[in-house]
């Protein structure tokens, strides 16, 4: 039997409407993962559910959400719905995120997809403010031990905060010299020069630790 659960975050993101919804419909390989939408209510969705969806309201700068075909996706309903408001410089973001899980796995999924969500609308406004109008290279792998033993693996330094300087050393990557813009007890991140590194401590749920990287060519492209 599948429960519904509602996820929900809004505040407000350093960069601008315009910004923010590029990187939402263009560029999610810059702060998530690769994901395609069609540019219109009732394109299609490729890439955030396993078997794709449906966008349900395009209108830009503004209010963005799409969610599953149900006869496609594994378990159920998985919605996702954004809305932008301008203040000045920055945007502020209302997300909300409904799915139905398993009974069985609830609450830890729960609780996974609140920690997930607060580290992916971070990562969100640092694309947008940082790198916008610029798709990624996207890599991602699952790394054995906890998530302090791969940041030390890592070379991040024990008690390293946010604004720190740091040098990391990925296996089969380049180093990364960067600074930590966003360190919780589960989740790590260190923005570069031209590269977003992301370490998720789903360790803490059972899970292996994941790791991505998402490296930006040089120039840009109209957001």
């Amino acid at each position: 039997m599948n429960k519904l659960w509602e996820v929900t975050w809004e505040g407000e993101l350093p960069a601008s409407p315009q910004a923010v919804w590029a990187s939402i419909t263009k560029h999610s390989d810059g702060y998530l993962w690769p994901i395609e939408y069609e540019p219109r209510v009732g394109g299609a969705e490729r890439g955030l559910t396993q078997g794709g969806g449906t966008v349900t309201a395009w209108e830009p700068e503004r209010r963005f959400a799409t969610r599953t075909r149900p006869e496609q996706e594994r378990d159920g309903l998985n919605e996702i719905v954004f809305e932008l408001e301008p203040l000045g410089d920055v945007t502020y973001v209302r997300y909300t995120h409904r799915a139905e899980i398993p009974e069985a796995d609830y609450d830890v999924q729960l609780a996974m997809c609140r920690a997930h969500t607060t580290f992916y609308m971070h990562s969100l406004g640092q694309h947008a403010c940082h790198f916008a109008g610029r798709a990624a290279a996207y890599a991602a792998a699952d790394v054995e031990g906890s998530l302090s033993d791969v940041l030390r693996g890592l070379g991040v330094p024990d008690g390293a905060v946010v604004g720190d300087r740091v040098t990391l050393t990925p296996a089969g990557e380049a180093p990364i010299d960067g600074v930590i813009d966003y360190a919780s007890a589960t989740m790590f991140g260190v923005r570069g020069a031209d590269v977003l590194f992301r370490v998720y401590g789903r360790d803490t749920w059972g899970w292996p630790v994941g790791v991505t990287s998402h490296r930006f060519a040089n120039g840009s492209e109209e957001a």
